[in-house]
């Protein structure tokens, strides 16, 4: 197994950047609006899942009658909005982003968001820091589905087993699994499993790219 990996494949909320309190923010609003409560416990049965079954769920547990898009655009909106005025970096997130970018390894954005909110981030950092973005709006299967990550990797021209996938969530650590990435997870609003196959660590604070490829060989 080479000492590093070819690629490294990045999911983005609760990931590298701390959004998951955006979008329950979000969902809470748009809950509130139509005269409903939701919950932290219906919210984290949300993370990870691609926004149309989020809004699916949302319309199904609370009072929203909404179509599904009419869901995810409001959504969207909101969460939109909060990232324009503060993009908030998942401990060690952005260092290691710079270090791959630094020693030439490409790396690409996996995201079950839309192009229109990941577009916030991608556009806050050097050109051509992700040599690919995929989005939720841009797969016919969402996670905990292989092909987000399948499509990633075929767009950076690498096979996915020499790749370095970096989730926090069940859904999201499944799907790159499934695509037969080394995996590495990083908990935050939920826990994920050890059934799931991924390497689990605490934190991306004070680890290099080097240490995180070397976890998920020695697995």
């Amino acid at each position: 197994m080479a000492e590093m990996p070819e690629a490294i494949l990045w999911d983005m909320d609760g990931t590298l950047v701390d959004t998951e309190p955006y979008w329950m923010n979000a969902e809470r609003e748009l809950v509130a609006s139509f005269g409903g409560v939701w919950t932290d416990e219906l919210a984290h049965q949300l993370v990870g899942n691609p926004l149309v079954v989020s809004a699916q769920m949302i319309r199904e547990k609370s009072p929203v009658t909404l179509p599904d898009e009419e869901i995810v655009d409001t959504l969207l909106e909101s969460v939109i909005r909060q990232m324009h005025e503060h993009i908030p970096w998942r401990p060690g997130a952005a260092e290691l982003l710079k270090e791959a970018v630094a020693q030439g390894i490409p790396n690409a954005l996996v995201t079950m968001s839309y192009e229109s909110f990941a577009r916030v981030m991608v556009d806050e950092l050097p050109t051509g820091t992700f040599g690919a973005v995929v989005t939720g709006d841009v797969v016919e299967h969402g996670k905990p589905h292989p092909q987000p990550y399948l499509v990633a990797a075929e767009a950076l021209g690498v096979d996915p087993s020499h790749c370095l996938a970096v989730e926090d969530s069940p859904t999201g650590a499944r799907s790159a699994v499934a695509a037969g990435a080394r995996t590495i997870a990083v908990p935050h609003i939920v826990d994920v499993p050890d059934e799931v196959g991924a390497v689990k660590v605490a934190t991306l604070a004070g680890e290099t790219i080097e240490s995180l490829w070397s976890r998920t060989t020695q697995s």
